[in-house]
């Protein structure tokens, strides 16, 4: 594997970040994470546009968008895959210990493996954790993921692909990794962004392609939803067919499968819409 880091490309064993960079000492930076296939980046601009809300959202400086591009377009070519993980990581830099900043300016990594194509359907449990959706990071995708971490743990142990939170008012929010769309009454719905969840890339295109609504809804509608599924620049639309102990069906329902028709049409047209 070659890695991109800070403007050149690297063998993997030779890429080396300091041990007091602030991503690594205090979680200090963002990231995205793009599906790949063939060697082009799906969303590219889409991605960028967030990279650039989060890291201003920390208080970093905005990226190179120029270097971004060049280094997805270094690492597509130098490690082929015919489906992959783009992953984008950018941080604080080398810091001082503890919270203060330091200037030697930023890091920028940028890495690309294979990743199999996710299954049409999969279980879900929900968790006790809650976002915080008044945090200072609310809505960023931070480097600060130990909580996801957690909860996709127990989600793991129950046999399940993604757990699934409210935020501290019990309103429905998001995964760990993935936002959420359920169907009521034979309408599209997915919590707004207000709830504290990620603008997922993702969930703006389902939203704008199949006519979602943006409803604040209580975290029990999970329980009377007729169709669930999650959304990610990885699982694209997934339908859920468990939650917790609540079976949904064998496979995407009708509405799911309808979204999943339309994604893959939309997508398949436009690398970067």
């Amino acid at each position: 594997m070659r890695i991109w880091l800070d403007g050149a490309l690297k063998d993997v064993d030779n890429a080396h970040v300091s041990v007091l960079d602030h991503g690594l000492t205090v979680g200090d930076g963002v990231f995205e994470t793009l599906k790949a296939e063939r060697g082009r980046a799906f969303a590219l601009t889409r991605h960028l546009d967030r990279l650039t809300r989060s890291a201003r959202g920390l208080g970093l400086p905005a990226p190179d968008l120029d270097e971004v591009r060049r280094a997805c377009a270094a690492v597509l070519e130098a490690n082929p895959v015919e489906q992959g993980r783009l992953r984008l990581t950018y941080t604080g830099g080398v810091a001082p210990l503890g919270s203060d900043r330091g200037d030697a300016g930023t890091t920028l990594i940028a890495a690309v493996a294979p990743s199999a194509r996710r299954p049409d359907a999969t279980a879900v449990v929900t968790v006790p954790w809650v976002r915080n959706e008044r945090s200072a990071v609310a809505g960023l995708k931070t480097t600060s993921y130990a909580e996801n971490v957690v909860a996709l743990a127990a989600a793991h142990r129950a046999g399940a692909s993604e757990a699934l939170m409210a935020n501290t008012v019990g309103r429905l929010c998001e995964g760990t990794g993935s936002n959420v769309f359920v169907v009521i009454d034979g309408e599209l719905h997915t919590p707004p962004l207000s709830s504290g969840c990620l603008a997922g890339i993702t969930r703006a295109l389902i939203v704008d392609w199949a006519g979602a609504k943006e409803t604040d809804l209580p975290f029990e509608a999970l329980e009377q939803a007729e169709e669930i599924f999650v959304t990610s620049s990885l699982r694209d639309a997934q339908a859920v067919v468990r939650i917790d102990d609540r079976e949904l069906g064998t496979g995407p329902g009708p509405v799911t499968a309808e979204v999943m028709r339309i994604f893959e049409v939309k997508a398949g047209s436009d690398i970067d819409p």
